[in-house]
């Protein structure tokens, strides 16, 4: 699990094929596999950038949310080329939510789910 750092969390978001099947990876800023989940102690930007290895042109087109009304997150912003997805969390709500990366690819007019990983709050308060 990454932890937010200055307010600010980076990781890559790999998705590679196996099967004909997109299998989503993650990796933290040093380079190292995560489970994509983050743990937030401040208000903080956690930004997740798209690495697609499967040849099928995925791009980000939104973020999922079971509960979107629980006040974990408080904003998700996706980039005009679909490469990052920057969600803000002003870690006023203790607790965590899960969310799935909703991608589009250029092969058919289909969306791609992820896996869910997890924000986590736990205000300095």
């Amino acid at each position: 699990m990454a932890a937010t750092q200055n307010g600010a969390t980076f990781l890559q978001v790999i998705v590679d094929l196996e099967n004909g099947e997109p299998v989503f990876s993650y990796k933290n800023s040093a380079g190292e596999p995560c489970s994509g989940d983050v743990t937030v102690t401040e208000a903080s930007t956690v930004t997740y950038q798209l690495t697609d290895n499967t040849g099928k042109g995925l791009k980000f087109t939104g973020v999922g949310f079971l509960t979107p009304f629980d006040g974990i997150v408080d904003a998700v912003t996706v980039s005009s080329d679909g490469q990052l997805v920057q969600i803000v969390d002003l870690d006023q709500t203790e607790g965590q939510t899960k969310f799935q990366f909703v991608l589009s690819n250029a092969t058919n007019t289909l969306l791609v789910l992820s896996p869910d990983p997890e924000i986590k709050n736990r205000p300095n308060n």
